[in-house]
């Protein structure tokens, strides 16, 4: 039952994610081995919606490792235990839990050895700063570990990249970049060299901004209209000055009809965006108002616009919320 909900729940988180975004591009799913165990090592830039995009534009039904404090809620911890989420803990979460982690890691190796796959942000938190940070051992303690376990095992490390023209929006464009596969050829003694193989491949497949300025040439390139998801558009400006295909810049007007159009969820995005801490988790909280108030907010004026004297006025708000929804565009931070 729990595997039939999940095929389900994930065609329709997948079929709000293109409504969420103007457009996502996914390369390099041809890397994707079949048959083997896979460690997903991805960037984590976006929150929520980092694992929701590898979840649902890949066949490979994964596992994810996730902070243990958001499994604090008991109800929460269903929630994420039924959409295969394990918890990981750190030494923020108290010395007396970290002996918890052997425990995950032991499920994850049942998992890895049915040929499954478990996805890890390897960087250890999330940022909206569009550079790769440095990576954890929590993965090469999985490929190692499993491989003592279960020695007739042969996995791999799965590097992928998940670029975004603007994190914090909708209507916005995601790039995402699965690497080649690296094998866990070397003994345990020399995971060093794993975790920089890893680390050498992503810094391939994430857009990257110098540190140096970041924020000074991150204005720059908006301005210009370089593409934020194309690594080499980025790097050339930055070097030349030269723009070879600029994005158009953005009028606001479409982005202000679909709040009006959508005003109920809008309105809900409102009330919650000054409780968020974490600006990170902007664009998962107005996908989660979009997914589950969404579809209510459109039967509502679906059954409105039968009704006499106001039925007119609802189905021309339901055929506008849909043409603004559709062409909402924001293509830069």
């Amino acid at each position: 039952m729990k595997d039939f909900v999940n095929y389900w729940l994930r065609l329709m988180v997948k079929a709000c994610l293109h409504l969420y975004f103007k457009n996502i591009k996914v390369d390099g799913k041809e890397n994707i081995p079949k048959k083997r165990p896979v460690i997903l090592v991805a960037n984590h830039q976006n929150a929520l919606i980092d694992p929701l995009l590898l979840a649902t534009h890949t066949k490979l039904n994964p596992f994810f490792l996730t902070r243990a404090s958001v499994f604090k809620s008991p109800l929460a911890a269903k929630l994420l235990d039924f959409i295969r989420m394990l918890p990981v803990y750190r030494v923020r979460d108290g010395f007396s839990t970290i002996q918890q982690n052997q425990q995950i890691f032991d499920k994850t190796y049942e998992i890895l050895k049915k040929n499954g796959t478990v996805i890890i942000f390897a960087e250890g938190s999330h940022s909206l700063i569009r550079n790769l940070r440095p990576l954890s051992k929590g993965f090469t303690r999985m490929a190692f570990g499993l491989k003592e376990k279960y020695p007739q095992t042969d996995p791999v490390i799965l590097p992928v990249g998940i670029n975004y023209s603007a994190h914090r929006k909708s209507g916005s464009r995601v790039h995402m970049i699965f690497g080649e596969p690296i094998e866990v050829d070397m003994p345990n003694s020399q995971s060093g060299k794993l975790t920089k193989s890893v680390e050498k491949a992503l810094h391939e497949l994430v857009v990257e901004i110098p540190n140096e300025n970041y924020e000074a040439n991150l204005n720059r390139l908006i301005e210009a209209g370089v593409d934020l998801n194309d690594q080499e558009a980025v790097l050339e400006f930055l070097e030349t000055g030269v723009v070879k295909a600029p994005i158009l810049p953005f009028s606001g007007l479409k982005n202000k009809l679909m709040k009006i159009f959508h005003f109920p969820l809008y309105w809900v995005w409102l009330w919650r965006s000054p409780k968020i801490k974490d600006k990170v988790f902007d664009s998962t909280m107005k996908f989660l108002i979009g997914f589950t108030m969404g579809p209510i907010y459109y039967l509502a004026l679906m059954l409105l616009s039968f009704e006499p004297g106001i039925g007119p006025w609802a189905l021309t708000f339901l055929i506008m919320a849909g043409i603004t929804l559709w062409a909402n565009k924001n293509p830069q931070e």
